[in-house]
């Protein structure tokens, strides 16, 4: 082998150990990238379910103590969601799942409710919508209270036929020109206390008992 091979072959063993040791980094800084977008995702996730059913009603990991249930006209879901268990000591305390409003103004509105075991709404939070800035978007916590007034409430708190917007002849505020948002608001609400009570036992099964 002569000088210029030698170069030459000195050259590409270079080049492939800068390739080697570059991939090696992209892959170590993707599988930590990776795993800080989930931790910050499950972070994010609790933060919203402590809003709704506090760390003092619960003593479970909450985000393993899960099941999924089937989409479901009462719930307007279109695909299998997942319900966290909250339990003190074992004791079933509170379920959390999606509930949509499929008829909002400007399109489908994401709901979190969480429903303690006796049927009282723990709490409801908006996850996701399009309403007008301004008028429907005040079905957020950071833009009224609207929203924290669910907490309480039940099937019999008011009575089923009062689940309505003041408009309809219930007892909830409309928005001053904006009666369609809170109206499916508290229609998807009160759908999801129908199905909670529909399917109170299946929802706090445990693992390896027979889901919904």
């Amino acid at each position: 082998m002569n000088a210029l091979q030698r170069h030459i072959l000195k050259i590409g063993l270079l080049l492939a150990a800068f390739a080697i040791a570059t991939s090696s980094i992209v892959v170590i800084t993707e599988k930590a990238t990776r795993q800080k977008i989930l931790d910050n995702e499950r972070q994010t996730l609790l933060n919203a379910i402590n809003l709704i059913v506090p760390t003092s009603q619960y003593n479970n990991d909450i985000l393993t103590d899960t099941i999924a249930i089937p989409a479901s006209p009462a719930l307007a879901t279109s695909k299998s969601t997942t319900v966290y268990r909250a339990r003190t000591d074992d004791k079933a305390t509170a379920a959390i799942f999606t509930s949509i409003a499929p008829d909002g103004y400007n399109g489908q509105i994401q709901l979190l409710v969480g429903v303690y075991y006796n049927g009282d709404l723990a709490g409801v939070r908006v996850i996701s919508h399009k309403e007008t800035p301004g008028l429907g978007d005040k079905i957020e916590a950071r833009k009224s209270d609207w929203i924290r007034q669910f907490s309480g409430l039940s099937l019999n708190k008011p009575e089923l036929t009062r689940w309505q917007v003041n408009k309809d002849g219930g007892d909830f505020d409309q928005f001053t020109g904006a009666t369609i948002t809170p109206r499916a608001v508290v229609k998807a609400i009160k759908n999801a206390l129908l199905y909670y009570e529909q399917h109170h036992d299946d929802l706090f099964r445990r693992h390896d008992e027979q889901t919904p």
